[in-house]
């Protein structure tokens, strides 16, 4: 099955027709990427997936991220910084490949033991290489109070522990809960506001949603994207009139990625009656 790329004018001009064509063909598209823009897990056979190209002075590097994030488009870099993200990419290949051998190895070992034991015997299988939950965000119109209303909604990729936590649950949901947010318990209903959180807009793209600092200290990015997000003129729109983004935030698993916002508001009220959804209105901050 071919892969769902989106594929702008702007990159077929710079990588050519002959590249275009094997990448949607799928000869050259990842089956699975990291998104470049949420730093969460994508799937070119699943979702609508942007190709992005980064073009620096002498250095041009193709990325992949959801369409629901930002569009396919070429952005100009620096060289320095396109080079430093490339040895990051390899570094952190290298390092996912380490750690694949060392599963690998472990497993080897395992069932070396258990054959030595005179039968085939449970023998416990490689434990996962750890993998840093991020916070994955979406960006819809959701409409509460019969209005469309803009919105966020947050998902880390895993479990949530506190710092320190030894118990391996998910304390994604009482943590925010003790930073203000409020359980959502009708999803028809304005979310409670949230004093000293505001999400930040600047040049019509989101930045990073901003909690208070410590001390009376400046605020301070919750979560920051990896890079500006793209939102759609709609959500853009609708934020101008009211000056306000509604945040709503689950555990792991319980909201997923939704194609659609209708889909993401039935996403969203399951999740409600669920008791697995909390939420915050919060304020704008820039443009």
């Amino acid at each position: 099955m071919a892969p769902m790329l989106d594929v702008s004018d702007e990159v077929r001009a710079e990588i050519g027709e002959e590249e275009t064509t094997r990448l949607l063909t799928g000869q050259n598209a990842p089956g699975t990427y990291d998104c470049t823009s949420c730093r969460t897990p994508g799937d070119t056979g699943q979702e609508r997936t942007s190709t992005v190209l980064f073009v620096g002075g002498e250095t041009a590097v193709l990325a992949f991220a959801h369409a629901t994030c930002i569009p396919s488009q070429v952005v100009p870099v620096s060289e320095e910084q396109l080079q430093g993200a490339v040895r990051s990419i390899t570094v952190e290949a290298q390092a996912q490949d380490q750690a694949r051998d060392h599963a690998r190895e472990r497993y080897a070992g395992a069932q070396a033991q258990a054959g030595s034991a005179g039968g085939p015997g449970p023998a416990e299988g490689p434990d996962p290489a750890p993998r840093q939950a991020v916070l994955g965000i979406t960006c819809g119109l959701i409409a509460v109070e019969q209005q469309l209303c803009p919105a966020l909604v947050v998902e880390p990729t895993g479990p949530i522990a506190r710092v320190g936590g030894t118990g391996g649950g998910d304390d994604f949901l009482p943590l925010l809960i003790e930073q203000g947010f409020v359980p959502q318990l009708d999803l028809d209903r304005r979310p409670s506001p949230l004093p000293g959180w505001s999400v930040l807009l600047a040049m019509g793209q989101l930045h990073a949603v901003l909690q208070p600092g410590t001390g009376g200290a400046q605020p301070t990015a919750w979560w920051q994207a990896h890079q500006p997000l793209q939102v759609s003129d709609g959500w853009r729109a609708a934020v101008s009139r009211s000056n306000e983004v509604y945040v709503y935030a689950g555990p792991v698993g319980s909201i997923g990625r939704q194609p659609r916002e209708d889909l993401m508001r039935d996403a969203l009220a399951r999740a409600c009656a669920r008791g697995l959804l909390v939420a915050a209105t919060m304020p704008l901050a820039g443009t």
